[in-house]
């Protein structure tokens, strides 16, 4: 009789694993259901919302335009700002009195604050009351019901703690935009209708730049860095691979964002061929300085092709040229590697060119007329300048990437504005399209901050932009070393 009871009890451990579910799954319905708040803040009419999380972070969604995201902390919660409506009353209030302007700040942060102090009691109140009656719906006892809800209110108050622990208020400054244009692919259709409409693609996807920038710029008004109207605006692009749609994404980021001039780090071509030639034939007609670097993927006819442009500067041989108030200095890619099989990646046969790059620097440091930009299409020629530049720029690699090297160099590699050309049709998924801009101060000629652009590839819609800022100029940073590099006769350091 006593052997049959303890048969039929659960294990311990079934029986926590079973409490645990309830309290979960009982805190995340009364969440779900109960634990939403609408709050005003500044003219807006919001929804706030606690939801389960992996990773935590804010998010604001303003739909059906798109989301704000920011790292605003790390917990097993996330918080949900959803932006429903614009008070017509109270923006047109605004409109009518400028001088209210302000004193808007203060007033979204104490709307801020109340709606913060009202969703963690409306959450306490939503987690116990949850897990509680789920635990009643379960065990039917008001015992293990109570404490259900007594452990869902304390999963609550540690995930408050997690997120109190690791609150991040500079997220603002970095945050990430995305947009969904609905109607593209209504548009565009299935892969197949790409290739016989790719002029509508090129054009729908042109359109989705210039929303997302203009969207993006009207939400921008978080204390972020504020480019003035004397910022130098630099685009950043690479491995363009022969993608036309690549022109009309670029004629878009040049308007949008107003840019001063182009920087190409190299293959925009794939053959480097001169039947290729007619492909380059729009820089011409991008209205600004187009500054350019040969990849292994463009050959010495490319670069005699686009040097007889008229806004083209063809960097080689590290020779500096003044472009829209930056001294730029380059090197061209010793290698001439058209085979599209190829994987992009290092090689040290770049090491000596980034080297004659390096030096190079160092003789226009010693003249008096230091670079503030150098480019190189290989990331291991690139290293090789550390400590001789405050910025390298590079591609090659069709993925984006940034990283201040051990002498202060920061160096900033381009993924592909061709979302890698043809060749992303070979893989299950498309490359994105990347491009980056630039924010330089014009008096010191430092990167002040930037901001990646990353689009859906072939067939795709979606698009982020993420500005970031250089740490220097991040509240309570302070300036960074100035670049210095091993005296001439000292040992050389070699490419990471």
């Amino acid at each position: 009789m006593v052997r049959a009871l303890t048969a039929s009890r659960p294990h311990p451990w079934t029986r926590a694993l079973g409490m645990a579910g309830i309290v979960l799954v009982g805190a995340w319905l009364g969440l779900l259901v109960v634990g939403d708040v609408r709050t005003q803040i500044g003219p807006m009419n919001t929804t706030m919302a606690l939801r389960p999380s992996l990773s935590g972070g804010t998010k604001i969604n303003v739909s059906p335009l798109g989301a704000l995201t920011l790292d605003s902390h790390v917990a097993p919660a996330r918080l949900d700002v959803n932006v429903d409506q614009l008070d017509p009353v109270r923006a047109q209030a605004l409109v009518d009195h400028p001088e209210r302007l302000a004193g808007l700040q203060d007033e979204v942060a104490r709307d801020i604050q109340n709606g913060t102090l009202d969703l963690a009691v409306r959450s306490c109140v939503a987690v116990v009351t949850g897990a509680t009656a789920l635990g009643l719906a379960v065990y039917r006892r008001p015992r293990p019901a109570l404490a259900a809800g007594g452990l869902a209110l304390t999963l609550l108050a540690a995930s408050g703690a997690s997120a109190y622990a690791t609150w991040n208020p500079k997220s603002v400054l970095e945050p990430k935009y995305s947009g969904l244009l609905s109607s593209a692919p209504a548009l565009v259709g299935n892969a197949r209708s790409i290739v016989t409409e790719f002029d509508v693609y090129q054009k729908e996807l042109a359109r989705l730049v210039t929303n997302v920038t203009r969207l993006y710029d009207v939400t921008s008004t978080l204390p972020a860095y504020r480019p003035d109207p004397t910022t130098i605006r630099v685009l950043h692009v690479s491995d363009i691979h022969l993608n036309p749609a690549s022109w009309k994404i670029i004629t878009s980021l040049v308007t949008e964002y107003r840019v001063n001039v182009i920087v190409d780090s190299g293959d925009t071509m794939d053959h480097g061929t001169a039947a290729e030639n007619g492909f380059l034939d729009p820089v011409a007609d991008l209205g600004v300085p187009y500054v350019w670097v040969r990849g292994n993927h463009d050959s010495a006819l490319t670069q005699r092709y686009l040097g007889r442009m008229k806004n083209v500067r063809v960097l080689d041989d590290g020779r500096a040229r003044t472009v829209a108030g930056l001294r730029f200095a380059g090197i061209g890619d010793p290698q001439y590697t058209p085979d599209r099989s190829a994987r992009p990646g290092g090689d040290t046969a770049e090491l000596p060119a980034g080297r004659r790059l390096a030096a190079a620097l160092r003789d226009q440091r010693a003249a008096g007329t230091p670079v503030d930009v150098a480019v190189a299409h290989e990331p291991a020629a690139a290293r090789e300048t550390d400590g001789e530049v405050p910025l390298v720029l590079a591609g090659h690699l069709h993925r984006e990437q940034t990283e201040v090297m051990k002498h202060g160099t920061r160096l900033r590699v381009e993924g592909s504005t061709g979302g890698s050309g043809l060749r992303a049709v070979e893989g299950r998924y498309p490359d994105p399209v990347e491009a980056s801009i630039l924010y330089f101060d014009r008096d010191t000629r430092r990167l002040q901050a930037w901001d990646e652009i990353r689009l859906g590839g072939l067939g795709l819609t979606t698009a982020e932009v993420s500005r970031h800022l250089a740490e220097e100029n991040k509240p309570g940073a302070t300036p960074p070393p100035t670049p210095s590099r091993t005296p001439r006769g000292g040992p050389s350091p070699t490419g990471s």
